[in-house]
C-alpha cells in the first residue's frame, strides 16, 4: 500500500477540494432562496433579483454569478425548462455558396441529397451532394458552380473537385460556428438564467438548454429565426385584380372540371359560373360580417366560395378599389389552400413573372385568425432583394407617441443608405414591404424619399415582439435556416416532483445500504464500510461541483447506483479478511493479507465499469451523458474509499491495543454460503438448456410482437397531460381518434392516475413554426370533455401539459445507430480486457457469451411484457443506458469468478480443472449474494420511489442483476472450462501424434 502519510494527505486534499466546490452550490442556494421569497412564485421577478445581484460579490471574493458557474447545476428534468437540439441547414449553405445557382443539374443533386440524407443521416450532407452531382454529370465540375464572386480567392474555373470540396467544407464548418455565434448572442440578451449553448461535434448541430422557460412558442421563433431581413417593392392591388381575377376563373374551370369528370353533373356547375354570380363585393362583406338582412347567409356563401375558389378564400372582391399591395384576408386555415392554389402552374401562367406573394407574420388586430396576402415585386434577376438585412447596424425597441404599440428602429450603414434612398424616392406613393424569413412584418407607404438610412418595422407589436425583432436583427443573419430536430420541455411542477422522487429514492437506499453492511458484516465492519459510503458520496459530489456537470435524473440514479456498487469493493475486501481469519491469522495480519488478495478483483471490476461508463459517454446523448458521468465518476472514487480509506480506518482499529478479534459476520450471517460444495461444472447443461430455452423465447416475441419503440428511436412528439381528476386511457384514446388523421395516438398512464403520456407521429417532418400551436390546438380542442368550460388554450398549455418532446426521424435513426454500436463496442472491449487482463481466450469467451445473452435476454423481456406492466416498457437511450450498466454490472461478478480462478489455478496447478473452478465459483458465492442483494436493494428503493420516468430504466437492472449473476456462474464459467478442455485434449492428441 502506499504510504499512510501520503494517502491522509491526499484524502485531506481532496476533502478540501471538494467542501470549496460544494460551499458554491450552498451560497447560490441561500441566494435563490430569497429569490423565490422576493418573488412570491413569479418566475421572472425571481430570474431579475438574481441577475441584479449577479456582479455583486458574495462569497471568497466571487461574484454571484461566478458561483452560479461552479454549483452543481440541475438538468431540466429537475427544474423545469427547454432543452432543443437544432441543425443548421446545410442544403441552404451550400445553395448560397452558389450564387443561388438555377442550373438544373445543380438543383436535382440537392434534391437527390435532401433524400438520400433521410435514409444516411450519419454520412456528411456534402459528401451526398458531391455524390449526387457526380452521378448526374460524372465530368462535372464543381468550380463552374462554385467560382463565385464570394469566393474567387480560393475556387478558380480550374479548380479540382477536391479542392472545391475541402473549400466547402471549411465554409460550411464556418457557417455551423457563424450560426452557434449568432444564436449564443440572441440566448444571452434573452435574459435566461444559465443558459448552456454547445455545438455537437461536426454534425452541424447545436444543443440549447434554457432553465425556466415558460414561452416556447417565443423561444422557437427566436432560434429558428435566421434574421433574412429583406426590402421589397409591391404591386398595387389594381395593378394586378384583373389577374387574380383571371387566376380565379382559371381556378373555377379547374373546379368544374374535376367535378364533371367525377359526377357528369354539367347542369348543377354551369348554375355556378363566376359571371352569372348573384352575389356582390357590398353583399359578400355583410355576408362576411354575418349582417342578419341578408337571408340564407351561409348557402349564399358557399354558393359564392363554389363559384370563386380563389376569391371566396381571400375576400379579394371587398378590398377592390383600396390602395395598397394587400390582395386578401384569409383565414389561418385556408393558408395552405391558398398556397396550393397560387403554385399551380395553370395559375402561375396568369400572373406577372416578377409577381410573389407573401403572408403577414402576424393575424389582424380586427379577427384574430385572419392573415394577410400580399404582393412583392421581384425587381433582380437572381430573385433576391434589392436591399437585405446585412446592412443593418443597429435596431431597438421603441414606442411612437400616440402609439399602443412597440415599433423596431433600424440604422443602416452608408452603402445601404443609399440603396435605401435610391428605393424610397422610386417608389413615392407606393409601398415598400419589410420582410424577415419570408413573413411581412409591415408595408409602410412612402411618402418621400428617406435619407441618412433610418426606417422603422411596425406591425402592432408588443414590447416584448419587439425587443425579440430587435434581438433577431441585432445578433446577426443566419448563415442559413436552424430548424429544431430534437426538442424536450419540461414544467416546473414536474421538475419538482422528480427532485423530490430522486432525493426519497436516494435516503432510503442510502439508509438501506447502511442497515445491510451492519446486519451482514457485524457493527465495527459495518460502520466502517458506512463511513467509507459517506465519504464516498461526498468526494462523488465534490467532483461533479468541480466539472460544473449538470445533474439529471438518470443522473441521481447513477449515484445511488454507485453506491449500491460501491458496497462491492468493501464486500470483496471484508469476504478475503474472513478467509484469511479462518484460516487462523490474527485481525492485522488477515486485513493486511485481505486487501493484497482483492486488490486485483477490484481493480478488474472497476475498469470494467469505467469502459461502460465511457462508452455511454461517447454514445449516449443528453440525460444519459449525465448519468455516465455520475457512473464513472463514482466507480473512480469508490474504489479510492475501498482501497484507501477503508483499509486506513481498519489498520488504525486492528493497531490498537484493545482491538478486539472481528469476526466480519453476525450471529444471522455467519453460516450463510460457508463450506457450500455445489457441482456446477457437473450440472452446466442444465445451465446451457435454461439459458437456450430464455434466448429461444426472446428470439420468438422479437419475431412476433417486436418491440415498442420509444420517440428516441422511432421519431414523434410526446405530451405528458395532469387532468385534475383520474382518467381512463381508453376514454383519453377515443377522444384522439382521427385528432391527428393517419397518425393515431398512443396513451399511456404515467405515474398517477389522472395523468397520461400522449405519443404521435403527426407532422413530424414538419419543421414550420405553426405545427407545435396546431399540436396544441388539437390536444385542446379534442380532451375539451376532461378540461371543463372555463379552461382556455393557455391555461391547458401552462397548467396542464407537464412536458413535451419532440424527436425528428433523422435524430431517431442516429439515436438507434449510437445505441445498437454503443451496445457491441461496450461487450467487445470488455471481452478485449479480459483477453489481456487473464490472458486466456477461453475467459474472454465465456465473458461476451454470458454478456450478450443477458443483453438479448433483457431485451426479450422487454419485448415479452410492454404493454403488460403497469409502467412503461419502451425502448429508448435509457433503456440502452440500462442495459450497458447491466453489461458493466454483469462482468463485475464474472471478472471475481474468473480472477479467483486463475488464483487457484497457480495455487494448485495439478488438480482437475473442474474441481478448481467449482471450488471457486463456491468460494465467491457469499460475495456475489451480498452485492446482488446491495445492488437489488438500491434499485428497489429507486424503483418504488425514483418516479415513473425511470420505473422501466430501473426495472432492466434489476432483472439484469439476476440474469447476469445466472449467467456469471452458469455459462461464463462452464463455457470457459470447455475451452480449457477442448485446447487441452488438442494439445494431448498432438503430443500422441508426435509419439
Amino acid at each position: 500500500m502506499l504510504n499512510k502519510g501520503l494517502v491522509r494527505l491526499f484524502t485531506a486534499a481532496l476533502t478540501l477540494v471538494c467542501l470549496f466546490y460544494l460551499s458554491f452550490t450552498v451560497v447560490t442556494a441561500t441566494y435563490s432562496k430569497k429569490a423565490s421569497e422576493y418573488a412570491n412564485g413569479d418566475k421572472m421577478k425571481e430570474y431579475q433579483y438574481l441577475d441584479s445581484l449577479g456582479y455583486e460579490k458574495v462569497w471568497l471574493g466571487y461574484t454571484l454569478k461566478e458561483c452560479r458557474e461552479k454549483e452543481i447545476n440541475l438538468g431540466l428534468d429537475l427544474k423545469g425548462g427547454m432543452n432543443v437540439t437544432l441543425e443548421v441547414s446545410i442544403p441552404d449553405v451550400i445553395r448560397s455558396l452558389s450564387g443561388y445557382n438555377t442550373t438544373e443539374n445543380f438543383n436535382k443533386a440537392l434534391a437527390l441529397a435532401s433524400e438520400r440524407q433521410k435514409t444516411n443521416s450519419n454520412v456528411q450532407y456534402l459528401d451526398l451532394f458531391v455524390q449526387a452531382y457526380t452521378e448526374l454529370d460524372p465530368q462535372g465540375q464543381l468550380a463552374a458552380i462554385f467560382s463565385t464572386f464570394d469566393l474567387k480567392d480560393r475556387i478558380s474555373l480550374n479548380t479540382p473537385n477536391d479542392e472545391v470540396v475541402k473549400v466547402l467544407r471549411s465554409e460550411i464548418d464556418g457557417a455551423v460556428s457563424n450560426s452557434f455565434n449568432v444564436l449564443r448572442t440572441r440566448i444571452d440578451r434573452f435574459g435566461v438564467v444559465q443558459p448552456n449553448i454547445q455545438k455537437l461535434g461536426n454534425t452541424g448541430r447545436i444543443l440549447i438548454e434554457l432553465p425556466g422557460i415558460k414561452e416556447p412558442e417565443r423561444v422557437r421563433k427566436l432560434l429558428q429565426g435566421s434574421a433574412n431581413l429583406e426590402f421589397w417593392e409591391t404591386y398595387e392591388l389594381n395593378e394586378i385584380y384583373s389577374n387574380l381575377s383571371e387566376a380565379n376563373r382559371v381556378l373555377a374551370e379547374m373546379q368544374r372540371a374535376t367535378e364533371s369528370a367525377k359526377a357528369e353533373e354539367t347542369t348543377s356547375t354551369a348554375s355556378t359560373n363566376t359571371a352569372n354570380s348573384t352575389l356582390d363585393a357590398d353583399s359578400l362583406a355583410l355576408l362576411e360580417q354575418g349582417d342578419e338582412n341578408v337571408a340564407d347567409n351561409n348557402k349564399l356563401l358557399e354558393e359564392y366560395k363554389k363559384a370563386n375558389p380563389l376569391f371566396g378564400l381571400t375576400q379579394t372582391e371587398t378590398m377592390r378599389g383600396y390602395a395598397g399591395p394587400l390582395v386578401g384576408v384569409v383565414s389561418g386555415r385556408d393558408t395552405a389552400k391558398v398556397n396550393e392554389y397560387l403554385s399551380m402552374k395553370q395559375v402561375r401562367e396568369v400572373f406577372p413573372r416578377d409577381l410573389e406573394f407573401r403572408w403577414s407574420v402576424k393575424p389582424t388586430s380586427e379577427r384574430g385568425d385572419m392573415y394577410e396576402l400580399l404582393a412583392i415585386k421581384v425587381t433582380n434577376r437572381d430573385g433576391r432583394a434589392p436591399l437585405a438585412g446585412d446592412v443593418i447596424t443597429n435596431a431597438r425597441a421603441d414606442f411612437s407617441q400616440g402609439s399602443a404599440f412597440a415599433n423596431v428602429s433600424m440604422s443602416m450603414n452608408a452603402e445601404g443608405s443609399k440603396t435605401w434612398a435610391r428605393m424610397t424616392k422610386d417608389n413615392i406613393g407606393k409601398c415598400i414591404a419589410i420582410v424577415l424569413d419570408g413573413y411581412v412584418y409591415s408595408y409602410p407607404r412612402v411618402n418621400t424619399e428617406i435619407s441618412g438610412g433610418q426606417s422603422q418595422i411596425t406591425g402592432n407589436f408588443t414590447l416584448e415582439e419587439a425587443k425579440d425583432l430587435a434581438n433577431t436583427l441585432n445578433s446577426g443573419k443566419m448563415p442559413a435556416p436552424a430548424r429544431i430536430i430534437q426538442e424536450d420541455i419540461v414544467g416546473p411542477s414536474l421538475g419538482e416532483q422528480a427532485i423530490n422522487s430522486g432525493l426519497i429514492s436516494f435516503i432510503i437506499a442510502f439508509v438501506l445500504i447502511l442497515l445491510y453492511m451492519i446486519f451482514y458484516y457485524g457493527l465495527i465492519p459495518g460502520l466502517i464500510a458506512d463511513i467509507a459510503l459517506f465519504a464516498n458520496v461526498f468526494f462523488l459530489l465534490g467532483i461533479l461541483a468541480s466539472f460544473s456537470a449538470v445533474l439529471t435524473l438518470p443522473g441521481i440514479a447513477g449515484i445511488v447506483l454507485t453506491l449500491g456498487m460501491a458496497v462491492d469493493g468493501n464486500v470483496l475486501i471484508y469476504e478475503r479478511i474472513r478467509e484469511e481469519m479462518r484460516a487462523g491469522k490474527n485481525l492485522k495480519k488477515a486485513v493486511q493479507d485481505g486487501f493484497g488478495n482483492a486488490i486485483s478483483a477490484i481493480i478488474d471490476a472497476n475498469v470494467t465499469t469505467v469502459i461502460t461508463g465511457i462508452i455511454l459517454m461517447i454514445f449516449g446523448t443528453g440525460p444519459i451523458k449525465g448519468f455516465a458521468n455520475t457512473l464513472v465518476i463514482g466507480t473512480i472514487t469508490s474504489f479510492i474509499t475501498s482501497v484507501f480509506l477503508t483499509r486506513t480506518m481498519l489498520q488504525a482499529y486492528a493497531n490498537r491495543d484493545k482491538a478486539k478479534e472481528l469476526p466480519f459476520t453476525t450471529n444471522v450471517t455467519k453460516n450463510w454460503f460457508q463450506n457450500t460444495r455445489f457441482n456446477f461444472i457437473g450440472k452446466r447443461k442444465i445451465g446451457y438448456i435454461i439459458s437456450l430455452a430464455m434466448i429461444v423465447i426472446c428470439i420468438v416475441s422479437l419475431f412476433t410482437r417486436g418491440l415498442s419503440l420509444g420517440i428516441d428511436f422511432s421519431g414523434g412528439r410526446n405530451y405528458v397531460v395532469r387532468f385534475e381528476q383520474p382518467v381512463q386511457t381508453e376514454e383519453v384514446r377515443s377522444l384522439l381518434d382521427d385528432a391527428f388523421e393517419d397518425a393515431a395516438a398512443q396513451v399511456i398512464t404515467i405515474g398517477s392516475d389522472n395523468q397520461v403520456r400522449i405519443s404521435t407521429k403527426y407532422k413530424i417532418d414538419d419543421n414550420s413554426e405553426s405545427v407545435d400551436n396546431e399540436m396544441e390546438t388539437i390536444l385542446y380542442n379534442s380532451l375539451q370533455p376532461l378540461l371543463g368550460d372555463n379552461v382556455t388554450k393557455e391555461e391547458f398549455v401552462q397548467d396542464y401539459i407537464q412536458s413535451s418532446q419532440k424527436v425528428g426521424p433523422t435524430i431517431a435513426d442516429d439515436i438507434k445507430r449510437s445505441a445498437v454500436f454503443a451496445v457491441i463496442f461496450a461487450i467487445l472491449a470488455i471481452g478485449l480486457y479480459v483477453f489481456i487482463r487473464f490472458r486466456g481466450f477461453g475467459y474472454s469467451l465465456g465473458a461476451i457469451a454470458g454478456l450478450t445473452q443477458d443483453a438479448l435476454i433483457t431485451l426479450g423481456l422487454y419485448s415479452l411484457f410492454y404493454g403488460i406492466m403497469p409502467f412503461s416498457m419502451e425502448i429508448d437511450q435509457s433503456f440502452i443506458a440500462a442495459i450497458l450498466t447491466v453489461v458493466g454490472y454483469s462482468v463485475n461478478d464474472k471478472v471475481v469468478i474468473f480472477d479467483r480462478i486463475r488464483e487457484n489455478v497457480r495455487l494448485y496447478p495439478k488438480r482437475e480443472r473442474s474441481t478448481v473452478i467449482n471450488d471457486s465459483i463456491n468460494a465467491t458465492l457469499s460475495r456475489t449474494f451480498s452485492t446482488s442483494m446491495s445492488t437489488l436493494v438500491v434499485l428497489i428503493a429507486i424503483f418504488i420511489f425514483g418516479g415513473e420516468t425511470i420505473r422501466g430504466f430501473v426495472f432492466a437492472m434489476m432483472f439484469g442483476i439476476i440474469i447476469g449473476t445466472f449467467s456469471s456462474i452458469f455459462l461464463a464459467a462452464p463455457i470457459a472450462y470447455e475451452y480449457y478442455m477442448k485446447k487441452t485434449k488438442k494439445a494431448e492428441a498432438k503430443a500422441i501424434e508426435k509419439k
